[in-house]
């Protein structure tokens, strides 16, 4: 199995039915409170369609490293992806993996009131109960030992997480995990990248993780390397007992 999916065998679902939608790149680990495959299948496909359509006509959007602005008459997903791009100074596509994701789990919550789906490590999560969220960073002594606790009154929330040690996304950055806690997963899937492109070395977290720095949106911020954390925000860690890969 990939080891960036071994963390999905980590989660217990507490009554929760479990499944997973896969459509080309887009590999969605879906929790509801019965099985709506089909519905995520068909909300996935439709987004998905929405962004492809958009690049067609619009191919710097998927290209740029830098925002791009989106007409009023684009489709609202494209626009969030662009508004969070410009909240965190990076290419729209930076924003695609969680923008994804909250825009299915919306859509489910319209048929269960406990929705979480997870893209590729980027989460959109709605719970109605305390819930943790493992951190996955890598070859991290820190992987499967800590976890972000989450309670009902946080959500929904954005969960996003950047490497620059594992994972096919671009980085240019050498922190094992970032992670980013955002009302809007497309904005914190944004900023997870942006902050992961800053930080080389364990001396940049303190500038970087400076609340004066970070933009109101970052509701919390973990990030690890060479086996440091640094923290900001509304961040509530708990142990984990799981055996890293």
């Amino acid at each position: 199995m990939d080891s960036r999916r071994l963390y999905r065998d980590w989660i217990a679902d507490d009554g929760l039915v479990s499944y997973t939608i896969t459509i080309s790149s887009t590999d969605l680990h879906v929790r509801t409170n019965r099985d709506l495959r089909r519905e995520a299948l068909d909300s996935a496909t439709t987004h998905r369609r929405i962004i492809e359509d958009y690049i067609r006509s619009h191919p710097r959007f998927a290209t740029s490293l830098e925002p791009q602005d989106a007409p009023d008459d684009a489709p609202s997903l494209i626009r969030e992806m662009a508004a969070a791009a410009r909240v965190a100074g990076v290419g729209p596509m930076a924003a695609v993996a969680g923008a994804i994701a909250e825009a299915v789990g919306r859509d489910l919550l319209q048929h269960s009131d406990e929705v979480t789906v997870e893209n590729g490590g980027d989460v959109f999560i709605s719970t109605r109960t305390s819930r943790t969220v493992g951190l996955y960073a890598g070859q991290s002594i820190l992987t499967g030992r800590l976890g972000l606790a989450i309670q009902p009154e946080d959500c929904p929330l954005g969960i996003c997480t950047s490497s620059g040690t594992f994972g096919h996304s671009l980085s240019f950055g050498t922190a094992d995990s970032c992670t980013v806690l955002a009302r809007s997963a497309a904005v914190a899937d944004a900023l997870a990248t942006s902050l992961c492109n800053r930080i080389r070395t364990a001396a940049d977290l303190a500038e970087m993780l400076d609340p004066a720095r970070l933009p109101a949106e970052a509701l919390g911020v973990l990030a690890v390397i060479e086996g440091k954390v640094g923290m900001h925000g509304s961040i509530r860690l708990v142990s984990l007992d799981v055996s890293a890969p």
